[in-house]
């Protein structure tokens, strides 16, 4: 069969579909992308086939387009999110989106959560689509407690069928095929399958786990400077919110100087950011984060939904302290499952970091929910699951003679 993949400009939304692509790929399928081709080639693997969709989409630039969401938090980052960037975008990815399935000749589009272009061609060209959720935030009635936000967020939703010529009645952000949900209900809790479930008319909800696989070569790392005489935690805001780190990074060190004797801390930050890092402190602007989790013994990280499934992939604790968007929620399930501790981001202090520290080290709590978590998205599949269903989901759908080169 022939997959295309339509996905945003975002690490953490391109990354599990690369893994799924390379199973299918494995078992002789044919996989393409769309999407930015200027921000995604970097994060596709060489030679992968990418079809160019909304390289023009923001007037100013997604790097403009990102200084200005950066600074802003709560629901004025979400009105900015989809008023400024995910309604624009899908926009500008709909004549890209459509030139790609005239040309790849798909059998199922799998469709990022955010890149809305997707489901409108697929449904326009009776072809079957698929949600790739790379958060569980969608799943856990996240407006419950701001239903005026949930509305305007609906009515934006309903605004954007209308201006592409869609009906209405139906939401893009769930397919009523399959929706791929990159976590398992031992993470998502209360939240999971049962509420998104009665949430969105019974969809075929498939809960896989993380989906872990190819990653653009890093820089070279200092494997040697690693002590394995002190427990190690990797300090990672993600690459969408290191910038905004600029008074927590301080109290980090600070909490690392206080915790010298027993830990090396190992800080993925912009050096500008970072000031002065004590040589007991392990700096690089980036690291290669999948290489070195298995070295680690807990995570201190923004609550972003991939680095905190690969953490917990890898059976270890974490310390969330969320920005902004899907982060709270995430931050809430890891808590909630007793794998880590939340602290605040925005008036971080020295002491609550080293006490936070301190918890996921020491009480073994944290780590044996880690390492539930951990099993649950073995047992789940990740990549192998995804292509399992989506294998299925092309076998049952009706066969189509109309093919690209």
């Amino acid at each position: 069969m022939r997959v295309l993949f339509v996905v945003p400009p975002l690490a953490g939304h391109v990354n599990p579909t690369v893994a799924v692509a390379a199973e299918l790929g494995a078992r002789g399928h044919q996989v393409a992308w769309a999407g930015p081709a200027a921000a995604l080639a970097s994060l596709l693997p060489p030679g992968a086939l990418l079809h160019s969709a909304g390289d023009r989409g923001a007037a100013d630039g997604y790097d403009v387009l990102h200084q200005r969401w950066r600074d802003l938090r709560g629901v004025a980052a979400l009105r900015f999110l989809w008023a400024e960037a995910l309604i624009p975008l899908a926009h500008a990815m709909l004549p890209g989106v459509d030139a790609a399935v005239t040309a790849f000749g798909p059998d199922v589009v799998v469709t990022d959560q955010q890149a809305l272009a997707g489901p409108l061609v697929a449904r326009r060209r009776g072809l079957p689509w698929v949600t790739s959720a790379t958060t569980s935030a969608e799943f856990t009635r996240p407006f419950d407690g701001f239903p005026k936000v949930g509305e305007w967020v609906s009515e934006r939703i309903a605004a954007l069928l209308a201006d592409c010529g869609a009906p209405g009645g139906w939401d893009p952000r769930f397919s009523p095929h399959l929706v791929l949900v990159f976590s398992t209900p031992e993470l998502m809790g209360g939240g999971g399958s049962g509420a998104a479930g009665a949430e969105n008319g019974g969809l075929n909800f498939a809960f896989v786990g993380p989906a872990l696989g190819h990653r653009p070569p890093a820089a070279d790392f200092p494997w040697r400077r690693l002590d394995p005489s002190r427990a190690r935690i990797l300090v990672s805001l993600g690459t969408l919110n290191r910038e905004a780190g600029a008074r927590f990074y301080p109290a980090v060190l600070a909490a690392a100087e206080a915790l010298a004797d027993r830990a090396q801390l190992i800080l993925a930050a912009p050096a500008d950011l970072a000031a002065t890092v004590p040589p007991h402190v392990l700096h690089q602007e980036y690291v290669p984060q999948l290489q070195l989790l298995p070295h680690l013994d807990a995570v201190l990280c923004h609550g972003g939904h991939n680095t905190v499934c690969e953490a917990l992939a890898h059976g270890l604790p974490l310390v969330v302290a969320p920005v902004r968007d899907d982060q709270p929620i995430v931050a809430r399930q890891v808590t909630e499952a007793g794998a880590g501790v939340r602290v605040r981001f925005g008036r971080a202090r020295t002491d609550e970091l080293r006490r936070a520290l301190t918890a996921v080290l020491d009480d073994p709590a944290h780590r044996s929910a880690a390492r539930r978590i951990q099993a649950s998205f073995a047992a789940a599949g990740g990549a192998t699951t995804a292509a399992d269903r989506l294998e299925k989901l092309a076998g049952t759908s009706q066969p189509r003679t109309e093919k690209g080169p």
